[in-house]
């Protein structure tokens, strides 16, 4: 038997790409474009006064509104409340028994036989249960801008916040549709009255690679058959 180097290479070769695919984090897909801020954009002065002594400029807000954001570019701060729960749970249980006996002549040809040599019997049951429970809870805050508006009174939100600490990096970024009747005074809106919502909550470091499979782990999970 001879001995080929290029086998192992070969091996290595194929390997490689799937080694280096589970080394890259999920969060090398995240996308920051799609959450970048909306900047508002100027309307043109008037050239042309139109005589009147008070005139209306870019910064002027209907007293039917106020500062309540609803132009593109204002902010908006979302809170984030969300909390959902799900739990099931199921039971079966059946049983059966059944018996039949036959009590033979004690005179002629089948006086040979004995009572429990023709007697049966018989029992079934089965039991099973299942039950499954889930929650979920997000509770903070970010700022986002208004990307559109539209004329039915919807605004199309979306933006993103990123917090470098001293073990890593945390993310969120949200979107969604919001009406403008929701908004508060103070430019608030709870994360629940958000339509279409989107929220992605993130981080990177050492507390978060600590929490995944390393590659090699994850290498034998995927070949593995069991």
């Amino acid at each position: 038997m001879t001995y080929n180097p290029f086998s192992k290479r070969k091996l290595l070769i194929g390997v490689t790409p799937f080694l280096l695919a589970s080394c890259m984090g999920s969060n090398s897909g995240i996308s920051t474009q799609e959450f970048a801020p909306v900047m508002a954009v100027t309307p043109p002065e008037p050239a042309i006064s139109n005589g009147a002594i008070f005139q209306i400029t870019s910064g002027y807000s209907a007293l039917t509104s106020g500062t309540r954001a609803s132009q593109k570019g204002d902010i908006i701060t979302i809170l984030l409340v969300e909390q959902t729960r799900a739990s099931k749970s199921n039971s079966a249980s059946k049983d059966r028994d059944g018996g039949f006996s036959l009590t033979p002549p004690t005179t002629g040809l089948f006086s040979l036989f004995s009572p429990s040599d023709v007697a049966t019997s018989g029992s079934q049951n089965f039991s099973g249960s299942g039950s499954a429970d889930q929650s979920n809870s997000l509770q903070g805050q970010i700022s986002v801008t208004v990307a559109e508006s539209y004329p039915n009174g919807t605004m199309l939100v979306r933006g993103q916040k990123l917090t470098s600490l001293n073990r890593g990096e945390e993310h969120t970024q949200f979107s969604g549709l919001i009406r403008a009747i929701d908004v508060s005074p103070d430019n608030t809106i709870p994360s629940t009255k958000v339509a279409d919502a989107r929220i992605i909550y993130g981080g990177t470091g050492e507390i978060a690679s600590a929490s995944k499979q390393g590659w090699l782990q994850k290498f034998f999970s995927f070949v593995s058959p069991f």
